[in-house]
């Protein structure tokens, strides 16, 4: 072999092994630049509030209702027969899309019942393992929270103790009640995720959702 050929085939194979190392090169910065865009829409914080309504037949201090829920009662009225809707609790939180949410609190009483006492809070939990963005298969941009769960026990009078020399003393236990599912919804629509029966009073907890990206 002459010393041209060995020459023109060491140059050849300089410039193969140069266009794979480019190429590579290229590769892995389009993947750090897919990682990192994807890691940006993963930062996107989502505000969701979660809407405690008391549904009753008895007669209610306050029934003003936050103009966000107006479409919300209107199909309440239409589907369930009470007489008095009421905004018992409205937490508001922000999580990170792909992200988890997790409260417990010590509240006062969730129903105006006659055990309903400062000696007699109620304690709720409220829970979501996943919340993150999805589009459906029109295009619309959907909040979906997977493993939402509420949770609370509940004060309910059962009887009264009567004691030998002292005024009678109501008889409370503690109820527990709850609700776990998967939900997906419009951003910014609240929807109704659930109804929970509680009481002997025949009232009930109306759990109402709603999310949207944080700043829109």
């Amino acid at each position: 072999m002459t010393l041209r050929k060995i020459l023109f085939i060491a140059l050849f194979t300089t410039l193969v092994i140069a266009g794979i190392v480019e190429t590579k090169g290229v590769l892995a910065q389009s993947s750090n630049q897919d990682s990192a865009t994807s890691k940006k829409d993963d930062d996107t914080n989502l505000d969701t509030q979660l809407y405690l309504i008391v549904a009753t037949n008895q007669v209610v201090d306050d029934a003003r209702m936050p103009a966000a829920l107006d479409p919300v009662i209107k199909q309440l009225r239409a589907s369930l027969p009470f007489r008095n809707y009421r905004v018992s609790a409205t937490l508001i939180n922000r999580v990170k899309s792909e992200g988890r949410l997790n409260l417990k609190w010590i509240g006062g009483p969730l129903l105006g019942s006659a055990a309903a006492t400062a000696q007699t809070p109620s304690f709720n939990e409220f829970r979501v393992n996943n919340v993150r963005l999805v589009r459906n298969a029109e295009g619309q941009l959907l909040v979906r929270m997977e493993g939402f769960g509420f949770g609370a026990r509940i004060p309910i009078q059962s009887g009264t103790a009567i004691a030998a020399n002292g005024p009678a003393a109501p008889i409370i236990n503690y109820e527990n009640t709850g609700l776990n599912t998967d939900i997906s919804m419009r951003e910014g629509e609240p929807v109704i995720v659930g109804t929970l029966n509680v009481g002997p009073s025949g009232d009930a907890i109306i759990l109402v959702m709603s999310a949207r990206r944080s700043g829109s």
